[in-house]
C-alpha cells in the first residue's frame, strides 16, 4: 500500500479534493454536480498554467517569484495591441514571444551569471512590475475586444475553448515530462546534476529552457486573464507566484528538485480555487476565506507530511527485514 501511495503522490490532494467537495454536498446536495465542477476548473485556469511553468522550474531545482509580474505585464502586452487594432493571432505571438524574452533573462541571471534563483526573481517581479506600470501610466486597460471575451465563454460540455486548450497542455506536458528523453532532463538536473552531467545532459539549456517554459505559461495566463475579467486593472498576477508554488508543493513536486508530477501541480491549483468557491457556495462571509483557506491548506501540509514520514518509516523497515534476511542467507 505505502509503495502505491508512495508512487501516486497526486492521492494525497485527491483526497482532499473529494473531502472539500463532501463537505459541499452537506452544505448544498444541489450545488454539487458537473457544473459546478467546471465551474472551479474555469476558475482555475489561470493558477494551472502558472503551475505547469513552475513545475518545470521547481524540478530543476530552482524558483521562480515573478511569474506574477511576468502574467501582469503579458497581460498589458495583449491588451494593448489588441486595443491598437493588431489581430488575436498577432497578439497572442508577440505576448508570448514577451514571456518567453522574460522568461529567458530570468534562466540567463541563475544560470550564466549564477545568481540565485529566489534572488534573481524578486529583482526581475520588480523590474516587470514597474515595465507594466510604465506601458499603461498606472492606468487599467478596458475596451478589450468581444472575440477575446469570447474565447472564455463556455460551449461543450460548459467548457470554454480556453479551457480545451489547458486540457491539451496538461496532456502534453505530462507526456513530455514522463515519455520524452527531453522531459526526463528536467528532472535528471533537479535530482542528481552531477550525474546528469556525466550522462551528458546540457543542464544549463535545462535550467535556461524551464525559465522560458514558464515565461511562456505566465504569457498564456496573462492572456486568459484578459479574456476572462474583459480588462487588465494594474494591480494583475499580484499574489499569483505563491499559489503556483503552492500549488506544486500541495501536488507532490519536491522543491529539492528532480521529484514530482504536473497532474500533482494541477490538481493542487484546483484544491486551491476549491477552496475560495466552495466558501462563496456555502456563503461564507469573505473576510473568513483567507483564515479557512489557510487552516485547510495546513491542514492538507501536515496531512501529507505525516505520509510521508510513514512512508519513510515503512521503506526504512523494508530494507532492514531484507538487511537481516540477507545476513541469514549468508550464514
Amino acid at each position: 500500500m505505502w509503495k502505491f501511495i508512495q508512487t501516486n503522490r497526486e492521492l494525497t490532494i485527491l483526497f482532499a479534493i473529494a473531502l472539500l467537495f463532501l463537505l459541499l454536498s452537506f452544505g448544498d446536495s444541489a450545488g454539487l454536480g458537473w457544473q459546478t465542477l467546471t465551474m472551479i476548473f474555469n476558475s482555475a485556469q489561470i493558477v494551472m498554467l502558472l503551475a505547469i511553468g513552475a513545475t518545470f522550474v521547481i524540478l530543476t531545482r530552482n524558483i521562480d517569484v515573478s511569474v506574477g509580474s511576468i502574467m501582469g505585464l503579458c497581460a498589458v502586452v495583449a491588451g494593448s495591441l489588441l486595443n491598437l487594432g493588431f489581430s488575436l493571432f498577432s497578439a497572442f505571438l508577440i505576448t508570448l514571444c514577451c514571456g518567453l524574452l522574460a522568461g529567458l533573462f530570468n534562466g540567463v541571471l541563475v544560470t550564466i551569471l549564477r545568481i540565485p534563483a529566489i534572488v534573481a526573481t524578486l529583482g526581475t517581479l520588480g523590474l516587470y512590475k514597474g515595465l507594466m506600470l510604465l506601458i499603461t501610466g498606472g492606468k487599467w486597460i478596458e475596451g478589450l475586444p468581444q472575440n477575446l471575451k469570447t474565447l472564455s465563454e463556455p460551449m461543450l460540455f460548459t467548457i470554454s475553448p480556453i479551457g480545451y486548450l489547458v486540457i491539451v497542455l496538461i496532456i502534453v506536458t505530462y507526456f513530455a515530462l514522463t515519455k520524452l528523453k527531453i522531459g526526463r532532463n528536467f528532472y535528471a538536473v533537479g535530482d542528481n546534476l552531477q550525474g546528469a552531467l556525466q550522462l551528458g545532459v546540457r543542464i544549463n539549456l535545462v535550467r535556461i529552457s524551464a525559465f522560458a517554459i514558464n515565461g511562456m505559461m505566465a504569457a498564456l495566463a496573462g492572456i486568459v486573464f484578459s479574456s476572462q475579467i474583459g480588462f487588465v486593472p494594474n494591480s494583475t498576477g499580484n499574489g499569483l507566484e505563491m499559489k503556483a508554488i503552492a500549488a506544486c508543493v500541495l501536488g507532490g513536486i519536491s522543491l529539492l528538485g528532480g521529484a514530482g508530477n504536473v497532474i500533482g501541480a494541477i490538481l493542487g491549483a484546483y484544491f486551491l480555487i476549491q477552496i475560495d468557491s466552495i466558501l462563496v457556495l456555502l456563503k461564507v462571509p469573505a473576510y473568513w476565506n483567507n483564515f479557512v483557506a489557510g487552516m485547510v491548506l495546513l491542514m492538507v501540509l501536515v496531512f501529507d507530511g505525516r505520509i510521508r514520514l510513514m512512508i519513510a518509516k515503512n521503506l526504512k523497515l523494508q530494507r532492514y527485514v531484507r538487511f537481516l534476511k540477507d545476513e541469514h542467507l549468508a550464514k
